[in-house]
């Protein structure tokens, strides 16, 4: 178990650590059109790999998956800290996700090789805590190493814990060998799976910030999507060993907490991205500020995940309540967070924010037990690994939505709002780069350069300058609102799902 928690630990670090050190690779690589590749690689290999591992490990056995995957996990990072150029940056990124994917979905499912499920929510909530402390811990680690060491550090930090929880999995973990009599491997499902993965994350990925909504490029890959996930269907109905066998979502239980983990995904991601914007934008927070103001909500997701998976466990898993209970209470934070003005104080934002976190973590642990519990053994990987899959995919449409309707709901509330004069005294063309990147009221850069302009108009400058800012931080936090409120709406119908779940007896067996 510890063995699994440190593994956990080092992958989700990962996502964490890299982000505050983005910035200088850039500076020392180039390749500013490329910043969100480096993100983005990593979380579709991952996004990928997480359902192939799964079965494949219902096939073979975990242990040699999670050590492979590691294995994987320490070379990416080892050729991430030597790369080059940004280009092999990212290829070496992507390279890593495959690693981090295995390690993620293998995580939880370990979990039901090694207690039944009677046992497992409190073991399942430890690990939705280390989720959790890597989140605290990741930016205030990579802004250190990246400020006194080197952004390669980042990277090059995983391998010597990395090599020692290899070892411990070589000499501790057991190698629990499933009773698979035919070994089959659903090559045409694995690929039918990643050519309707990837093309369809691309799109979310890039839609409304390379390209457009409508344009060619984003609706061919939609469209690829769609015919690949055709295909798909097509070929795990009649595999002999799918991938992904689709007769597990005749299971009410597996099918209602596929839908609501894609609904939680979709309203975490938007609070966990724009919760930083908010404070640093509309508050004022400097950066480094607004980047800290996340820790109380993953404090929160420790503490939620913690409590709940030991609730499972001790209180007879009646996840459905539970479930309710943390969906109910990630909602409210959720409207709360809608309802955040320009004049919202620091401390009523951070309790809002706990308040949404406590109740994600309450939810975390809940779906995975109660899907594990459901199915029969020989398909528990891929039955868990499917839940986390779902998870992902809302949590990248829900940041493809969300940056849309922030973009669009801060442009036609800046326009409308403008005082009246700032446009006849501002130079041509300078208004849309403000609406296309609103660097003002995050850079001290932008805004000591646009303070200029204003300057050379003398006192009505400066009041229009006044004006123009008060603007700008209504019309941002009109976005952000908006998008917290969506992401409520969201988060309230995975609320009513919830409601058709069905709740069985934990079983005291494996």
């Amino acid at each position: 178990m510890a063995g699994i928690m440190l593994a956990m630990f080092l992958s989700s670090l990962d996502q964490t650590i890299v982000g505050t050190a983005i910035p200088r690779i850039v500076v020392d690589l180039g390749g500013f059109t490329q910043y969100t590749w480096v993100v983005t690689a990593y979380m579709i290999a991952a996004t990928v790999t997480v359902l192939i591992a799964g079965k494949l490990s219902d096939i073979y056995g975990r242990k040699w998956f999670l050590v492979v995957g590691i294995v994987i996990f320490l070379a990416g990072s080892a050729m991430c800290g030597a790369s080059q150029d940004m280009a092999q940056l990212i290829g070496f990124r992507a390279f890593q996700g495959i690693g981090a994917g295995a390690i993620m979905g293998l995580a939880f499912i370990t979990i039901g090789d090694l207690f039944p499920p009677s046992e497992r929510g409190k073991y399942a909530g430890f690990m939705s805590a280390v989720f959790g402390l890597s989140s605290v811990i990741g930016p205030t680690l990579g802004g250190f190493i990246t400020d006194n060491l080197s952004w390669r550090w980042v990277f090059y930090i995983n391998i010597p814990f990395g090599i020692l929880i290899i070892l411990l999995f070589i000499f501790f973990f057991p190698h629990v060998r499933p009773q698979v009599t035919k070994r089959r491997i659903d090559y045409a499902g694995m690929l039918a799976l990643i050519l309707t993965v990837v093309p369809l994350l691309l799109a979310l990925s890039w839609a409304g910030v390379e390209y457009d909504w409508l344009s060619p490029q984003i609706l061919g890959m939609f469209v690829f999507s769609a015919f690949m996930f055709l295909a798909f269907v097509i070929i795990e109905s009649y595999a002999a060993e799918p991938i992904l066998p689709l007769w597990i979502f005749r299971n009410r239980i597996v099918g209602v907490s596929s839908i609501v983990t894609f609904f939680l995904g979709f309203g975490m991601f938007a609070s966990i991205v724009f919760i930083p914007l908010y404070f640093q934008g509309v508050l004022g927070s400097s950066a480094t500020a607004s980047g800290s103001f996340l820790t109380p909500m993953m404090l929160g997701m420790v503490a939620g995940g913690v409590i709940s998976g030991q609730m499972l466990s001790r209180a007879g898993g009646h996840y459905r309540w539970q479930g309710l209970f943390g969906i109910g209470v990630m909602a409210a934070g959720m409207y709360l967070l809608s309802c955040m003005t320009t004049g919202t104080t620091h401390a009523t934002a951070v309790f809002f924010i706990i308040i949404t976190g406590f109740g994600l973590g309450v939810t975390m642990p809940v779906y995975t037990i109660a899907v594990q519990n459901a199915v029969p053994y020989r398909i528990m990987g891929v039955a868990t690994a499917s839940n986390q899959f779902f998870r992902s995919i809302g949590g990248v449409l829900g940041l493809a939505v969300a940056g849309s309707i922030l973009n669009n709901r801060f442009a036609s509330e800046f326009l409308g709002g403008l005082p009246q004069g700032v446009e006849s005294v501002m130079p041509p063309g300078s208004l849309d780069s403000i609406v296309d990147n609103p660097q003002a009221l995050v850079s001290p850069e932008a805004l000591e350069e646009l303070t200029k302009a204003f300057q050379s108009l003398g006192d009505q400058g400066m009041a229009l300058l006044d004006q123009l800012m008060t603007t700008l931080r209504e019309a941002l936090n009109s976005g952000i609102t908006e998008v917290f409120f969506v992401g409520f709406c969201v988060v309230g119908a995975a609320f009513v799902v919830n409601f058709f779940i069905k709740e069985i007896p934990l079983r005291k067996h494996l």
